[in-house]
């Protein structure tokens, strides 16, 4: 910003046309902007370039600091600046929140999509309870002030269970799925996806009566490699409340990505995966 501001002034004073001013979304940074406003895709308010992407430091704490299966345990999120070493407590809401965190279990069978709460301290907490023993994929999403968005991830161990790599070998399966109240189908193009290449998923929704934004947007996915090392929270490219719900989608590398969507029909938020094959360019 005092970049730009120096610029502008600097034009003036040598009486220049001061260079054009692109506004950009920070959540979506392929949609531009020559005036101020809102992101159509997911509402942001665009801002005047974005700031170099630094990742933030986050501290995770548990208590107890050894979880039990089907026992609560609070989880803290401490989020501090890494260019000052000073703890972040002013943040942007994001699709209505200002902190959504994603837990998925070691072999990708167990998911949810969460909010901790932001307390006067400037921590992040929300109670949770791990189904079973095993280690656990967590996945921080959350837009610091003055910085730029940031999806982190921890791992938790909830002991009782033989360690074992995170992830699992996943066997492609595409095949239409049944919601709470709708059903999904799923097609992409290319048919084939292909890593480092753009893939447009096409979801169809029936019925696609009673569709409704959640969280701000017609929808949300998190995609996650099988290994669970590369993971992705996007929204669809386009959408207009019908039955047809866009995503674009870069997949770094080739392998099996699970793909979790949720959309909500008449309050009711129904989430369904699929295990997408991606194939390495040849």
């Amino acid at each position: 910003m005092r970049l730009l501001l120096l610029l502008l002034v600097s034009a003036f004073a040598f009486g220049q046309e001061p260079p054009p001013v692109d506004f950009v979304c920070p959540m979506d940074p392929d949609v531009h902007s020559v005036a101020p406003g809102k992101c159509p895709r997911c509402g942001m308010a665009l801002v005047p370039g974005i700031p170099d992407p630094i990742e933030y430091d986050l501290e995770l704490s548990l208590k107890p600091a050894a979880p039990k299966p089907g026992v609560p345990v609070t989880l803290a999120f401490k989020v501090v600046d890494p260019r000052d070493a000073a703890q972040v407590k002013d943040f942007q809401i994001v699709h209505e929140k200002l902190f959504h965190l994603f837990l998925v279990s070691q072999d990708l069978n167990w998911f949810a999509h969460e909010h901790p709460v932001l307390g006067k301290d400037g921590v992040f907490r929300y109670t949770a309870i791990f189904p079973k023993p095993g280690m656990y994929r967590l996945l921080s999403d959350f837009y610091p002030h003055g910085g730029t968005p940031q999806l982190l991830t921890r791992t938790v161990i909830v002991p009782g269970a033989p360690l074992a790599p995170l992830g699992v070998k996943l066997q492609p399966d595409v095949a239409p799925r049944k919601g709470d109240n709708m059903s999904v189908e799923l097609t992409t193009d290319p048919p084939q996806p292909i890593a480092g290449m753009k893939t447009l998923l096409f979801f169809h929704v029936d019925p696609a009566d009673g569709l409704e934004p959640y969280l701000g947007a017609w929808g949300h996915m998190l995609a996650a490699s099988e290994d669970l090392i590369d993971t992705t929270h996007t929204h669809p490219f386009l959408a207009d409340g019908g039955p047809r719900i866009q995503f674009n989608m870069i997949f770094p590398r080739p392998g099996v990505y699970r793909v979790w969507v949720q959309f909500q029909r008449k309050g009711i938020v129904n989430t369904v995966k699929f295990d997408v094959p991606v194939t390495e360019l040849k």
